[in-house]
């Protein structure tokens, strides 16, 4: 059953025990009563906590799953200096060979 039908049949109880001049309902019906409400109120809170953890597991998995693909990102970067520094050193040796072998043609 709904939750919001133990609402209703809880304040429906309790408002026509003030309200009616009637006797109020035995003990044992009222302990039911509040008993199937505790039951459905703690299932509820337990699926809204699961919900809570899984959302919170879901969530750590995306940011580790960013965080990997930014350390890649910035390895990836790192690998292109690297090689952009070895392209440079390699281009400056061509350089100082060529200038060397031009002096050597003049002298």
């Amino acid at each position: 059953m709904p939750l919001w039908v133990f609402f209703l049949v809880i304040l429906t109880l309790s408002s026509s025990s003030h309200s009616s001049p009637l006797p109020s309902l035995p003990l044992r019906m009222r302990r039911y009563a509040d008993a199937i409400f505790t039951n459905s109120y703690r299932k509820v809170l337990g699926q809204l906590s699961a919900r809570k953890l899984l959302q919170d597991i879901v969530s750590r998995q995306q940011g580790e799953r960013n965080e990997e693909q930014g350390a890649r990102l910035r390895l990836g970067r790192q690998g292109d200096s690297v090689w952009g520094d070895q392209k440079q050193m390699a281009l400056d040796s061509v350089l100082v060979a060529l200038l060397q072998k031009r002096r050597n043609s003049q002298g």
